[in-house]
Formats: structure tokens, sequence, C-alpha cells
């Protein structure tokens, strides 16, 4: 209420950080110069968590989750009658309560019905944000008195709920919430001693849409407890990240790559608060060697350019190893042009480490750079690679390229190649 005036504010706490519109937090901002301010979220909103990330804002994570709590069993999968109701007659069995999710307040009473019909015995009660105040808090009185078994509701159960008997969640229309509220409606259920269940579902006659599949594949694949911070980065990179001074709290960057937009956020931020960062300088390889993600292996566009990503982020030894062992395991074997992209990869981690920045073909020599080499480190490179050009001008060496026989066999290339170049950084930069 801007008609407030505050006496001696020193602490402002925002809980459920992702329910706040930006009109809010602009008050809240008007603030923050003279108070702190501690916003917490088990999702939080993709512009919060990217200013996280990139250091304008701190963070700290909670994942050690209450005792004797155990991690929701989570199912996605299409709509079946039989399905609805072999889950709530489960949940009855063990004297239990329901949540079913039916986010459309025109129809919910028809789905209130068709629930009646299906399962005769259980007490089916609605619950919606167009109810009145007194009725909706009779209805909800009655569920946590047990005096109904199901609770067929909109997203208003998603937060403030704690009801230790009700364990299983039906959300009927999955694909169309988002990360945040199928994290939060999951977290309804579980909450005492019993194991809970979530069924994710969609319409088995309506294809998904590619973000619906992300965000349910996401959801299957992040059921332990305090996994929010996993889901709230996937939704990061499903939804983007937003404006930084904007309306937009999600949304990619048109003109930009993200990582590039992360990247500079990062450096102004640094050159803010004084830090000195130098960048770390790019390992250009540009060599006759067949070294790629085949489609045949992967063949997702999308999963091709973030293994690529991956590759480029490499800075050791069991990174690298890492990403070898995932390959392997989502895709099976890995053909020829994958091995050789695994050199290349450690290649790239021999070269940054010497310092060296560029290893280029140049007709039938190979370039490499910066060289600034001593006296005796030349008399070896003479000794090792006779006829080879020290430019000391220009800070590079052309050493002669291998060729496969002594006399007019065809240049050495792929992984052969590769292994020549490690040699001649670890004979005359390493050495």
């Amino acid at each position: 209420n801007p008609d407030i005036a505050y006496k001696d504010l020193g602490l402002i706490i925002v809980d459920e950080e992702q329910r706040f519109g930006v009109e809010h937090k602009e008050q809240l901002k008007r603030l923050r110069t003279a108070v702190d301010v501690l916003a917490m979220s088990a999702t939080p909103i993709p512009r919060t968590l990217e200013m996280a990330i990139t250091g304008i804002r701190e963070m700290s994570t909670i994942t050690t989750p209450p005792e004797e709590r155990h991690p929701v069993l989570s199912c996605v999968g299409a709509f079946e009658d039989r399905q609805l109701v072999a889950a709530v007659r489960r949940e009855l069995l063990r004297e239990g309560q329901v949540f079913y999710i039916h986010n459309r307040v025109q129809s919910i009473e028809k789905a209130a019905t068709k629930l009646r019909e299906l399962v005769p015995e259980a007490r089916v009660a609605t619950a919606h944000g167009q109810m009145g105040e007194h009725r909706l808090e009779q209805v909800m009185v009655d569920f946590w008195e047990r005096r109904a078994d199901v609770l067929v509701a909109t997203t208003i159960v998603e937060a403030g709920l704690d009801i230790s008997s009700a364990n299983t969640l039906l959300i009927e229309r999955s694909d169309l919430l988002g990360l945040s509220q199928l994290h939060q409606l999951r977290g309804r259920v579980g909450r005492g001693r019993e194991r809970g269940y979530a069924y994710f579902l969609y319409p088995p006659d309506k294809p998904l849409t590619e973000t619906a599949h992300d965000r349910l594949a996401t959801i299957a694949a992040h059921t332990d407890l305090g996994a929010g911070m996993a889901i709230a980065m996937k939704d990061l990179e499903i939804r983007g990240a937003g404006n930084m001074l904007g309306g937009e709290q999600s949304g990619h960057i048109a003109d930009v790559g993200f990582d590039l937009y992360i990247r500079l956020v990062g450096e102004a931020v640094a050159e803010y608060r004084g830090v000195d960062t130098e960048p770390e300088p790019e390992v250009r390889i540009e060599l006759p060697v067949d070294a790629h993600l085949p489609t045949d292996y992967v063949e997702s566009e999308r999963l091709r350019l973030e293994m690529y990503k991956r590759l480029a982020e490499v800075r050791a030894e069991a990174d690298l190893k890492a990403v070898e062992a995932e390959l392997h395991d989502r895709y099976g074997a890995p053909p020829p042009p994958v091995l050789t992209l695994m050199e290349v990869a450690r290649f790239r981690l021999q070269a940054r480490t010497a310092g060296i920045t560029e290893v280029v073909s140049q007709g039938n020599h190979i370039r490499f750079g910066p060289a600034d080499l001593p006296d005796s480190k030349k008399l070896r490179l003479q000794r090792l690679y006779p006829r080879t050009l020290v430019k000391e001008t220009a800070g590079i060496i052309l050493v002669p390229r291998p060729v496969s026989s002594t006399i007019g066999g065809p240049p050495v290339t792929d992984t052969a190649l590769l292994a020549w170049c490690g040699k001649v950084i670890s004979d005359v930069f390493l050495g």
C-alpha cells in the first residue's frame, strides 16, 4: 500500500516470490535502497534466478528436506478414465484424500459430476477462485476435516495448503500449466509420512507442443526432494530470462544468444564491483579432421547444439569423460566422427594448458601461435621438426604437416593429425 509509511523498516521477507508481479516488485524496489530484502521461493521465476546466477543478487539454497518426508512418485501420461479410477480408489483404500486439478471454472462442476459417476463411493467437493469467500472457506474446512474425499479444484490450491492426509494428486491438462505451477502442485501431496503420488495427465488425442513436452519431461525427471532449483534452471532455459530492466520476467533475448548475454551481464557486474576479470582467450582449431555429431546419431538439432556447447565449455579431463559417458549412455556407441570430436576437445585442453590460442592448417604447414620461444626451445624445435619456419614478429611457428609415407604419401588427417599436433605441443611448448 503506497499510503503506508514505515517508521524503522530494516528487513523485508518475500515468501513465494514467484507469485509477485512486476508492479509489486517495483513498489519493493523503492524500499530496497535502505532495507535488506530476502526473497524465498521453491521455483524462482526466470529473471530472478538469472540475476542470482550472474551475481546481481546473492543466492543460497536449502536442499535438506524435512525428516521422514518421501519423494513424490510422479507419473506423466495420457488421460484415461481407468487410470483415474484406479488412482482415486487406491488412495481411498488407504483412507487418504485426493486433489484433482481441473483448471477451468466453466467446466469444473461437469468434471466433478463425471468423477462422482466413475467413483460413486467417493465424496467429491469443488473449489475455485470465483466462489464466494465464505463458501470457499467452508469447502476447504470440510476437506480439512475429511468430510470430502476428493477436492476438484483449480490451481488455487497450489500454495499454502498443508493437508497430510491428501497424498494423491491428479492434474488434468497438465500440458497447459507452467513448470513452477506443476512443481508447486506436486508439493501439496506427500507432506506426511505416507508416500505421495502425482499424475500429470494430458489429452491422448492432441499432440503435445515442444515446450509442453519439455516441461513434462523435466517434472518427470526431477522428483527428488529439493529439486526446485534444478526445475527452475530448466524453466529458465525453456522460457528465457526476460529483460533485466523491463517488465518481462521471462522470455528469450532476441538479438544475442543467452550465453553471450549472461557473459556480458557478468562482465558488467564485475566492472561495477571493481573486480579485475581478464577474459579467457579462445582456442582456435582449424584442422582437416572429420569431427561432428552425425544426425543419425543425435537426431535432435537442439540436443546436438547442447552437446556442442558442453564440449566447448570443457575445462578438465574429468568433464570430458563425463560428456563421453553421457553420449554413450544416451545414444549408444559413438561412431568415428564423434570419437574424433572427443579428441578435438581433448586437444583443446592441451593447447589451452600450453597457452596456445590457434592451431591452424596453412598450406603444407600447421601454424601454432602465439609462440614466443627461448633459444633452447628453438634449437629443440629445429632438431625434432626440420624445415620449421619461426616468424618471431608474428609470434607464430609453421611446422611442416606430416604425411602418411616418406615419399609422395597423402597428408595425415583426423585423429592421427590431432595426435601429431599434440606431440608438437608436448615437445616444444610443454617440454
